[in-house]
């Protein structure tokens, strides 16, 4: 079955791969790996550049050499959306007697990717470039995109929940043909080399990493 595989990138990350040795991902080998019995046509993914923050500067490198290792699978699509960096007051939930109810927070929110997300898998569906589409997000704004796919287009709609602590919300589940669990198992054997190349040069796995 022809599959093309759409990866919310900060969704994947916080859910399953923050603070874990997997964060070398390669995702053509880990849609192939969640579904081995199907052709991977194209894995999009979906994320937006990063700043450099002060207790953690050399995370936009970090970044950068991930990218340009995806950016060396065949088929593989990178759409980037954008990050809106302000300050908000936000209220204490308990504040000490005395102290001020609220605080001045840096407050950075991540704009583009669901619907770059959402997008990218109808105009997909609409021109017949799968048989199968696979979500990988445990975010509930994708539910109503991946109900028309699947009910008005006829088309399967597979999620993959990368939270192994969670189940899905439920209006996303329903949204979906079926659902499938991400697994260490999968993460572990679906990793870049610790070195590779592209038109530039070498990319290196981040030490950090």
């Amino acid at each position: 079955m022809i599959t093309n595989v759409y990866v919310d990138g900060f969704n994947l990350y916080y859910r399953a791969l923050k603070d874990t040795p997997f964060r070398w991902l390669d995702l053509w080998k880990l849609a192939e790996a969640l579904f081995p019995r199907d052709t991977i046509h194209r894995v999009c993914y979906f994320t937006a550049l990063l700043d450099a923050r002060p207790g953690n500067p050399s995370q936009p490198q970090r970044q950068q050499a991930y990218l340009r290792a995806l950016a060396t699978l065949p088929g593989f699509e990178i759409y980037r959306g954008a990050f809106r960096s302000g300050s908000k007051w936000r209220p204490l939930v308990e504040p000490a007697p005395g102290m001020p109810r609220y605080v001045l927070v840096r407050n950075s929110e991540e704009k583009g990717s669901d619907v770059n997300l959402a997008t990218r898998l109808l105009v997909d569906g609409f021109t017949g470039e799968y048989e199968q589409a696979v979500v990988v997000s445990n975010d509930a704004d994708f539910a109503g995109a991946m109900r028309y796919v699947r009910d008005d287009l006829g088309i399967r709609v597979v999620l993959v929940n990368p939270d192994p602590r969670k189940a899905s919300p439920k209006d996303l589940s329903k949204a979906a043909t079926y659902v499938k669990r991400l697994w260490k198992s999968h993460l572990r054997r679906s990793q870049f080399p610790a070195r590779l190349a592209d038109g530039v040069g070498v990319i290196t796995k981040p030490v950090e990493w």
